[in-house]
């Protein structure tokens, strides 16, 4: 059970984590810190945490010592990450920390070459809005929204199921995804389309009746362009720290416009037609949100020996076949063996998760809760 959460950096995600947090039955004591001392007060105030210390003060007073918290919650851009990744190792803590930040390679393989007297466990909330600061800050962002979590082979079981406790807890749906897989999906779905709605408003913007056209803006313009709103210098960063997978993304969509141009410029219906239709089937296809039905819930029982990399192993079987873990539980059998319960929704491919099991040497066992 968590009783002393840090969050550092209350804009947006941190200070809803920070309020979500406090949310939580039995919610531990929140101390949020921030470089920003009215950030910092306003945070107070709003009662969004318990304590809070200006980011120069933590640093000086060594706020991260041995035992000073059971969880760190990072919540700043890559680069700031890193560097306060460095300071919790110089100051001792010897807790759990995570991140949220939109990348993930870079500050695992951080992680790994800092070898720190802490637990990281990369994460990242797929949640988030086109407002920023404390002030847009809300409890229920992370209400049934995904939470990639990115455990490696030496992240112990017990950190990694107190973490996928605290992210349920928040609201949020934890999936496992290896760091390199997270970043060029991310780059797809996420920074693709903020670099492309920000093209869409310079395009308009550039013609010469640019701002009489923005003014005739409807519905569907706005509701293409509004992450074009978001923090420059934010999205700079997450451009710079994933750029290989960017450039790769912005390329193919490239070619899939010439594609659209070529078909426009020979006035080639029948080939529009068929390029809208393509899209316009896969998007109805999605569901209004990426969250079952539950109705029907698995235990997914798995006999271990409990050694370094089980969890990961485990875990990344499980979301490499798109299933999704709801609860997780050990039930320690000896010192050195336990059983690995994981409650799975009715998501994935659960006989080919089943399958990879056997065939990495577990002996796994499925049944549909309820039965006997």
């Amino acid at each position: 059970m968590l009783e002393r959460v840090a969050v550092i950096g209350l804009g947006l995600i941190g200070g809803s984590v920070a309020a979500a947090t406090r949310r939580m039955a039995d919610a531990p004591h929140v101390t949020g810190v921030d470089r920003d001392a009215c950030t910092c007060e306003r945070a107070r105030e709003a009662r969004i945490v318990d304590t809070a210390v200006p980011a120069d003060r933590a640093r000086e007073g060594r706020l991260f010592g041995p035992g000073s918290f059971d969880l760190v919650v990072v919540c700043t851009p890559v680069d700031a990450a890193l560097e306060w990744m460095d300071v919790l190792a110089h100051d001792g803590f010897d807790g759990i920390v995570t991140d949220v930040c939109s990348t993930k390679s870079a500050i695992v393989e951080h992680a790994a070459r800092l070898d720190p007297p802490f637990t990281f466990i990369g994460g990242h909330p797929m949640a988030g809005s086109e407002r920023s600061g404390i002030d847009a800050a809300t409890a229920s962002l992370f209400d049934g929204a995904y939470w990639v979590l990115t455990p490696t082979s030496a992240t112990p079981a017990s950190a990694y199921r107190t973490l996928h406790e605290f992210v349920t807890a928040l609201g949020a749906r934890s999936i496992v995804i290896p760091p390199e897989a997270h970043d060029e999906a991310v780059a797809l779905i996420s920074h693709v389309p903020h670099v492309t709605a920000a093209a869409l408003v310079s395009l308009v913007a550039e013609q010469p009746a640019g701002h009489d056209a923005l003014r005739l803006a409807a519905g569907g313009f706005k509701d293409m362009t509004r992450i074009a709103a978001g923090s420059p210098e934010l999205w700079t960063g997450i451009c710079m720290e994933n750029a290989e997978p960017i450039a790769e993304g912005l390329a193919r969509l490239a070619a899939l416009i010439l594609r659209f141009r070529e078909a426009v410029q020979s006035r080639d219906d029948r080939r529009i037609r068929s390029l809208l239709s393509e899209a316009a089937e896969v998007r109805r296809s999605l569901p209004a949100r990426w969250v079952p039905e539950s109705a029907a819930l698995y235990e997914l029982a798995i006999p271990m020996r409990d050694r370094p990399g089980v969890i990961s192993e485990i875990t990344t079987l499980v979301g490499r076949v798109g299933c999704n873990i709801e609860d997780v539980e050990i039930d320690h059998v000896s010192e050195d063996s336990a059983v690995l319960r994981l409650v799975l929704t009715d998501e994935g491919d659960r006989d080919r998760l089943v399958s990879d099991l056997l065939a990495g040497g577990y002996e796994p066992t499925l049944r549909l809760l309820g039965e006997g």
